[in-house]
């Protein structure tokens, strides 16, 4: 009992400690995020809004393009993810990694049934798919104890955990949904494993790749805006800027190229197929703060814009600069460096493109030539059990092209956005330094490259320890995390 007291006042002061964040303050526009000079969050307010919702159902209903292609892939789900019959399968302790039972397939494949159903729900206004994602979720919280596994139960804290939250968004409300409940196995078994790997002490801080960070960030902010937590947002918004491991804007967009207005992604050098994931990742965080009126999305002179066009255009199959990328991992911080971008996956399709390209081009009217194009290629955007049967197919809730397709926003509406948010320190720094801000290329590209049936989330733990052996901490029933120190003074000397 010590150790939670301990835990819980330590998490509560920490979370505190964020709340003096720079926010962009929204105008009212249609363009611009909701106004955020608010002590509560607007609701719905993750990934759709309810003019976002309204929309959807809107343009449905009309049969208007391209929704009507975006919510047949919804219709047609592969594997009945969006059918309205669905029969949960909660697990006592999902686990992912590590030498236990892999049982995590069962929460990933239940949230996207919930999901799909809850967005199926909002568009159609059928309750039948209502309440089979209420009893998913309901399910879930009368069941779960805690998380489990290797290293890549922060993988699972983190993906899942903003997944499930942007489902509960969604129920809020809804008819026999148990919120209180849902809120609480969140911040129990999931917020706990985010927090402590965004504030790991083992390893070198640059050890694990900019989608370990950025898929915790996302769960934090997402944990936090449905549990009206503003200290579990603002710490989110305050790494964005000024955090210690790769998932800090600098951090994961390294170098920009402003001459060709392209930037580089910190996994270009690993594979593709985590560079999209990032890419994923990035924009969920964007689009979250976007909704609670803080403009992530245009940091650093829309540094991300830069980076989203830079990963389009190498999978198009076209040449892209290349800095070489050295960084210090493991406990030792053994220099590492990738000379030259890595081909593996290149070309592959994942729907990740929709959110970032409506964002920048028609929400904000700048270019996204390269983006358009793989946009174009890649058709209308599924989810999950559309690009693959394991975990990687599910890595992006995905329907994109339903989703967050816009109209592009009038220039006056544009220009009236805010400002980005800015840094409240400068701490984060990036591993080369950028040079001055250039233009945006409105050059067309033609598609060009193959697709890949790679698993999105391979995560390369292989060459990693396994968390609990690597951290000092063990995800156990009842989602308690013992902190083991042994031999921290002998890694401390050495």
């Amino acid at each position: 009992m010590a150790l939670q007291i301990s835990r819980r006042t330590m998490l509560k002061a920490a979370g505190a400690a964020t709340g003096a964040v720079g926010i962009g303050i929204g105008t009212g526009v249609a363009a611009s995020p909701a106004t955020a000079a608010r002590t509560s969050f607007a609701h719905p307010g993750m990934l759709h809004t309810r003019a976002d919702l309204e929309r959807m159902a809107a343009k449905v209903k009309a049969g208007a393009a391209p929704y009507t292609e975006g919510f047949a892939k919804l219709t047609l789900t592969t594997g009945r993810h969006s059918q309205a019959a669905w029969r949960p399968n909660p697990q006592v302790t999902p686990t992912r990694g590590g030498g236990g039972v892999q049982n995590y397939g069962a929460l990933y494949r239940d949230i996207h049934a919930a999901y799909q159903r809850a967005l199926r729900w909002k568009i159609t206004g059928d309750t039948a798919y209502a309440d089979t994602a209420r009893d998913i979720c309901n399910a879930w919280s009368g069941t779960l104890k805690g998380i489990g596994g290797g290293s890549e139960v922060v993988l699972l804290a983190g993906i899942y955990g903003y997944q499930f939250a942007n489902v509960g968004e969604l129920l809020r409300g809804y008819p026999g949904f148990d919120l209180a409940r849902f809120q609480d196995m969140l911040v129990k078994h999931f917020y706990p494993m985010n927090r402590h790997m965004m504030y790991r002490e083992t390893n070198c801080i640059g050890h694990y790749w900019a989608n370990w960070d950025l898929c915790t960030m996302a769960s934090i902010m997402a944990i936090g805006i449905l549990c009206d937590d503003r200290a579990k947002f603002d710490e989110t918004v305050d790494y964005f800027h000024n955090g210690e491991g790769n998932g800090a804007l600098a951090k994961a967009i390294p170098y920009v190229y402003d001459d060709v207005d392209l930037a580089q992604w910190q996994e270009s050098g690993r594979d593709q197929a985590h560079s999209l994931m990032g890419i994923g990742l990035m924009g969920t965080i964007c689009e979250m703060a976007w909704n609670q009126g803080v403009d992530l999305y245009g940091a650093d002179d829309s540094r991300f814009r830069k980076a989203c066009e830079y990963v389009a255009r190498y999978n198009l199959g076209y040449d892209v600069p290349y800095t070489t990328y050295t960084w210090r991992n493991g406990v030792h911080c053994v220099e590492t460096a990738q000379t030259v971008i890595s081909e593996h996956g290149r070309g592959q399709v994942r729907p990740v493109w929709a959110r970032v390209y409506n964002h920048y081009a028609n929400r904000r009217r700048m270019a996204m030539p390269n983006t358009r194009e793989m946009l174009a290629r890649s058709g209308p955007e599924g989810g999950g059990g559309h690009y693959g049967p394991n975990s990687g197919g599910f890595d992006e809730l995905g329907f994109g092209t339903l989703a967050y397709t816009r109209d592009k926003a009038t220039a006056a509406e544009a220009a009236a956005s805010p400002s980005p948010s800015k840094s409240t320190a400068a701490r984060s720094g990036a591993s080369g330094s950028s040079t001055s801000p250039g233009g945006q290329s409105s050059e067309d590209v033609s598609a060009q490259g193959g697709k890949s049936d790679d698993d999105l989330a391979a995560t390369g733990a292989s060459d990693l320890s396994l968390w609990s052996a690597a951290t000092g901490v063990t995800a156990v029933a009842g989602g308690l995390l013992l902190l083991r120190r042994r031999g921290q003074a002998r890694r401390d000397a050495e």
